[in-house]
């Protein structure tokens, strides 16, 4: 029996090996630690296409190309509550529920960074 991923799972778990990483990672890289049981090729299309969509920057490095993410996952995650949030019919609705559904802690944080932005 072939198990498939779910659309996007792949390139997520690309993203989060590259965010881990100190360095450029080259395809041969990610395919070993990521996603040994797919093909090589898999691999890199799913790294090319992140490029095309601005997720990830690249330099050649002998005949292969070595990625990095311009931006951390705390800024990727931001940005996809941004595009959520834009999206939505009832934006307040939305923003109202997130909160409802924080813990403590996070309910907290989030006083203590909204408190911060606006005195900055």
């Amino acid at each position: 029996m072939v198990f498939r991923r779910a659309t996007g799972e792949l390139e997520e778990a690309v993203l989060r090996f590259v965010w881990a990483m100190d360095a450029p990672v080259t395809p041969a890289e990610v395919h070993e630690s990521v996603a040994p049981d797919l093909a090589y090729t898999t691999v890199m299309t799913v790294m090319t296409r992140l490029h095309q969509k601005g997720r990830l920057e690249r330099e050649r490095r002998g005949r292969a190309y070595a990625y990095w993410a311009p931006d951390g996952e705390a800024s990727h995650r931001a940005g996809q509550m941004r595009n959520q949030l834009s999206s939505a019919d009832n934006r307040d609705a939305v923003l109202s529920s997130f909160v409802e559904k924080l813990s403590d802690a996070e309910a907290a944080e989030l006083r203590r960074l909204l408190t911060e932005h606006e005195s900055s």
